[in-house]
């Protein structure tokens, strides 16, 4: 038995992956077209009316864009907390949607998939990321924060697996042609994680149960993959965490396939 994870897709212009098991496939985030998640979740080996539910970490619309679709055509069940649900009902198109409503903290089940959703520092109304528990493995993803928490510290320790944002390199969203108070929101707490901050959070919650991350929700204009790969394969190497692979994510494609377990 094992767990399969695949990131459809992560940027600025759409983020969704995809986690399944024998009996329980699950996305984290919607941020794609219908029609362009039922072609990259093919790509993966998956069929769209496989999807068993959807969850939500924030409302952001690289985060929700087929929500509507899939949930109304489709009727796969979406999860999120209540705050991220009234700022999505704001909109007309995802005024009505059937949800279930999480606590953040609290665990819920999805077929044979636990789902533990926990708070992270971003600029939406009450954003998460999540910790899905299968197989016994675990897997996190993290792909919006603008700081490490010691409550996503211990979320992200014992993982099998992390998708985590690697947004920027910090040199070049200096230099970037941006204006200073969108760098002061992309840096700041409420805003997006850095190459250093991400090889440094990775470096310390590391351990031997951690085989692969996917750097994930790379900026177009202010990274590179190499360079996101270079800073944080030095920080896992410098603390001895050299074991550890780093799989690479993509707006316009999948990224690989890992199995676990």
């Amino acid at each position: 038995m094992a767990i399969r994870v695949c990131v459809l897709a992560s940027g600025s212009k759409g983020n969704c992956t995809v986690m399944a098991t024998e009996s329980t496939r699950i996305l984290i985030d919607a941020g794609l077209s219908g029609k362009e998640t039922d072609r990259r979740l093919r790509d993966a080996g998956w069929e769209l009316d496989q999807v068993d539910a959807i969850c939500v970490s924030h409302e952001h619309d690289d985060h929700k864009a087929s929500l509507g679709i899939l949930q109304r055509r489709l009727g796969v069940p979406l999860y999120s907390n209540a705050g991220t649900i009234e700022a999505l009902e704001r909109s007309p198109k995802h005024m009505g949607l059937d949800w279930h409503v999480f606590t953040n903290g609290s665990a819920f089940q999805v077929g044979d998939m636990q789902v533990e959703p926990f708070s992270v520092p971003h600029d939406s109304y009450d954003p998460v990321g999540f910790a899905v528990v299968a197989q016994g493995v675990r897997v996190g993803i993290v792909t919006d924060m603008g700081t490490p928490t010691e409550l996503i510290r211990q979320r992200l320790k014992g993982c099998s697996a992390i998708v985590l944002e690697a947004n920027h390199d910090e040199g070049m969203l200096r230099d970037a042609p941006r204006p200073w108070s969108l760098k002061q929101r992309i840096a700041g707490r409420q805003g997006h994680l850095s190459n250093t901050q991400a090889g440094e959070l990775l470096a310390e919650i590391a351990d031997e149960a951690l085989n692969v991350v996917f750097l994930a929700h790379l900026s177009a204009d202010c990274n590179k993959p190499d360079i996101a790969e270079q800073t944080i394969r030095e920080a896992l190497d410098q603390a001895g965490h050299t074991h550890v692979q780093i799989r690479h994510t993509y707006p316009d494609r999948i990224s690989d396939v890992v199995e676990l377990g």
